[in-house]
């Protein structure tokens, strides 16, 4: 466990170190221009795309697939609107899901019309709890404060919080050295732990930017402890496709051995048939040969209430898979 939660770790710290660097002024070319020394790639380069994310039609909503129009931020996958504050923006869409399912939904930042003294950033990401040890947000935040740097402290623990109608967990902890503050609001919504966090000099500008949060739209069922899907969307269950859960299973045939994990969320229909597969990171084979062999697996169908439900769970491919045992059992209940 220590050893996933501390990959998880790993790309929070790389994001803080990140956002520390921003405070300061680019000087790494690419999308920032005024790096004297920035090279041209040659006119006959070759570029090879590499593991990344993708899905089985381009119809079902997935975590990547959020974007900033018109001022708002609005994610349908996870039933997330969030307006931006007056003068500020998205200036560049996040990088792909990492291999273990963290996601970088947004980067929001002051506009060039932004006419305050103090500068700040708010990251919008996802942690797929598919993929780590961790049993709720609440839990991975606790995590995440125990782990923190040294050169960090901790200003507020983690701690329950409302705003709006909604509920989140907040950690705060500053760089003495750098004098940036973090603020983290984090909450679980289809299995994930979704979270802002905002960062600046300038407490009282993070404190109303905060307090903004209240007019977001979020579904009921967020919450740190809670956000397990139903409703107009699948109930979502960890480990759903091994033991007895699966039925009938075909496995991958991949031509090309690779040694990297290709993490897969899958939705189950009512009648025990995959509807559709995402990828987090896989490269364009792997993905075929998955897919190919997932619309052939069958699973056992999930009642709620006595009801059958579609069901979203996770499959970690690149390893060696578990077989499932038999069973004469219809269904599962919950």
């Amino acid at each position: 466990m220590q050893t996933t939660l501390s990959r998880c770790f790993v790309l929070l710290g790389l994001s803080v170190s990140l956002l520390a660097r921003a405070q300061g002024t680019p000087q790494s070319g690419g999308d920032f221009a005024n790096n004297p020394e920035a090279h041209k790639l040659l006119s006959e380069t070759i570029l090879v795309k590499g593991a990344w994310s993708s899905a089985s039609d381009s119809e079902t909503p997935v975590p990547e697939g959020g974007r900033v129009a018109n001022k708002v931020f609005l994610n349908q996958y996870f039933g997330l609107t969030y307006t931006l504050s007056p003068d500020w923006t998205e200036r560049y869409t996040g990088p792909p899901p990492s291999d273990n399912g963290y996601y970088v939904l947004a980067q929001i930042r002051p506009a060039d019309t932004f006419k305050g003294t103090s500068r700040g950033i708010i990251l919008i990401t996802a942690q797929d709890l598919f993929f780590t040890p961790a049993g709720n947000a609440l839990e991975l935040m606790n995590f995440t404060k125990d782990k923190l740097n040294a050169d960090y402290n901790v200003e507020q623990p983690p701690a329950l919080v409302r705003i709006g109608n909604h509920s989140f967990v907040r950690l705060d902890y500053v760089s003495p050295v750098a004098e940036l503050h973090w603020h983290a609001l984090a909450t679980q919504i289809r299995c994930h732990m979704v979270q802002f966090v905002f960062t600046s000099r300038d407490t009282k500008l993070m404190e109303s930017l905060i307090q903004e949060m209240g007019r977001m739209t979020l579904p009921v069922e967020a919450g740190p402890i809670s956000g397990r899907g139903g409703g107009e969307v699948p109930v979502c269950i960890k480990d759903y496709a091994q033991g007895e859960n699966v039925l009938e299973r075909i496995d991958p045939l991949i031509a090309e051995r690779r040694f990297n994990p290709v993490p897969v969320r899958i939705i189950i229909d009512k009648e025990g048939k995959v509807k559709h597969v995402h990828f987090l990171s896989a490269f364009p084979d792997q993905a075929k040969a998955i897919t190919d062999s997932l619309f052939q697996w069958r699973f056992r169908p999930y009642l709620r209430d006595g009801k059958r439900v579609e069901v979203e769970t996770g499959i970690m491919f690149g390893r060696a898979p578990r077989q499932p045992t038999s069973s004469s059992a219809e269904a599962v209940n919950e």
